[in-house]
């Protein structure tokens, strides 16, 4: 197990980024907004009404930032705004970090087939998808050529997640979009990349049906047998947003103990996994 301290040093240094998606202190974005700012990034925060403006504020001054802009990533006129302020602070960007998805909790237990409702299915993917693609094109056009993007993904996009549902579905159209806008931005040497972490106790997991299953069994099944830790997808994200980074684009990272390459676990481990 780790602390909770991150490297310092100096590979971010006089790089200026947005972190969208930080809900609490609990937060892969969190650990990944502090690993920027321990290598010396300058930061900028979004959030979405005053509940978690008062959540993100004090998080944000200990990293030294009071750049917070209010942001719901539905609504034109606020990403408008949200990136004109940063256009307007900063003229330039080089990084962009997209934690930001969202599904209807009734969507997330039980059948998929009969719980994904038209509605929750349209949400599921314009809130959790499309709104990597709009932070994108918005973030691109204020970007300096060798910037980078960063989103955050999961396992469910590739196999069949018990609860976790529609999320898969827009996790895997995620996945794509990363592709896609990396073939786009990659002549202006703008890398977009996503993570994909292994299950975090994260305010978003809680609304997973069968939550505490799902992280029994990763611990069980992962070739390290231990739980995903938000400083190790914090360290990818640094690699994937730094010079470090060179040349690597369109790619879905696992931060995962190594569960996503297990065909089969291991008996003895998840015998005992049973049993907890």
């Amino acid at each position: 197990m780790s602390d909770d301290t991150f490297p310092t040093g100096t590979l971010m240094a006089g790089k200026r980024g947005l972190i969208m998606g930080v809900a609490n202190k609990n937060s892969i974005a969190w650990a990944i907004a502090q690993q920027l700012a321990a290598q010396g990034a300058e930061l900028a925060f979004t959030f979405q009404g005053e509940k978690l403006e008062r959540r993100v504020k004090p998080l944000a001054a200990s990293v030294g930032s009071e750049f917070l802009l209010d942001c719901d990533v539905t609504n034109d006129d606020q990403m408008d705004a949200t990136f004109a302020a940063l256009e307007a602070k900063w003229g330039k960007i080089d990084f962009l970090v997209h934690a930001i998805a969202f599904a209807g909790k009734d969507q997330l237990a039980g059948s998929f087939i009969e719980q994904t409702t038209r509605e929750g299915f349209k949400s599921a993917l314009d809130i959790s998808a499309y709104s990597f693609v709009d932070a994108g094109r918005r973030a691109a056009r204020i970007m300096n050529d060798d910037g980078a993007m960063v989103t955050l993904t999961y396992l469910g996009s590739e196999r069949v997640i018990p609860n976790y549902n529609v999320m898969g579905v827009a996790k895997a159209a995620l996945e794509a979009s990363t592709r896609y806008m990396a073939a786009d931005l990659g002549p202006r040497g703008i890398r977009v990349n996503a993570i994909s972490a292994g299950p975090i106790k994260t305010l978003a997991a809680a609304g997973i049906g069968s939550g505490r299953h799902m992280f029994r069994f990763n611990k069980a099944a992962s070739a390290m047998q231990d739980h995903t830790e938000s400083k190790g997808v914090a360290g990818a994200a640094l690699y994937l947003l730094s010079s470090l980074g060179a040349s690597c684009t369109g790619e879905t990272h696992h931060v995962d103990g190594g569960f996503h390459a297990i065909g089969m676990p291991q008996e003895a481990p998840l015998r005992a996994s049973l049993e907890e």
